[in-house]
């Protein structure tokens, strides 16, 4: 039978230590959160690989370096509420519910969606909310909110989203150009988003993301 919990602690001296992730809260969730049970159970013995995890068709679980990487970016406090964007089934609303007061996660999969409430209320993941709903389009009824997490690949990104942050709030997501990709962090000032790269990384460019095909004639 796997060791998860010492997978875990590897997994965290490994991939996100020497990635200069040290904010505590960051390691403490990752430390506290078992990735094996936000995965498909068929992959469980994949959870503590240093790559991405298929959850469904065309979706997946980043690495732990990359989403331990775009916490650390977002500079989160203990008494944000985050809207996080393509929840998947959970394993990061779970992280964010760890470290913030509150986390709508929005998931447009419906299949997706009811297994992260379950695993999340399993959990005891009381302070995030799982919405079923077109992920570009966010949830402008619980906002606004201090941060946005797309912990998922975006070509185009949707003015709608900005519009539901506070001013001064934070937007991390991994933005896509064919196969190259770069986190990038926003900031909202003004009324404007200021983006600014963090680092390299790729991801799965999420529904309704994708750039709008050019005609040319």
């Amino acid at each position: 039978m796997a060791d998860f919990a010492r997978q875990r602690l590897t997994m965290v001296d490994t991939q996100v230590r020497p990635s200069d992730v040290t904010k505590f809260p960051i390691i403490d969730a990752m430390l506290a959160v078992p990735r094996e049970d936000f995965v498909p159970s068929a992959r469980r013995d994949l959870a503590y690989v240093g790559g991405p995890i298929e959850i469904a068709p065309g979706r997946t679980l980043l690495d732990a370096r990359t989403i331990a990487k775009m916490l650390d970016a977002a500079d989160l406090e203990p008494g944000d509420a985050v809207l996080e964007i393509g929840c998947g089934l959970g394993y990061t609303t779970a992280l964010l519910a760890h470290m913030v007061e509150a986390v709508v996660a929005v998931e447009e999969d419906e299949a997706l969606a009811a297994e992260a409430e379950t695993v999340l209320g399993a959990h005891g993941c009381d302070n995030a909310a799982v919405v079923t709903g077109a992920m570009n389009e966010g949830h402008a009824k619980a906002g606004p909110y201090d941060a946005i997490m797309i912990f998922g690949g975006v070509e185009e990104f949707p003015p709608a989203l900005a519009d539901q942050l506070k001013e001064g709030g934070r937007i991390v997501a991994v933005f896509m150009d064919g196969a190259y990709g770069e986190v990038r962090a926003g900031l909202k000032s003004d009324g404007r988003m200021n983006w600014r790269m963090a680092f390299n990384a790729t991801a799965e460019v999420l529904p309704g993301f994708a750039r709008a095909p050019s005609f040319t004639f």
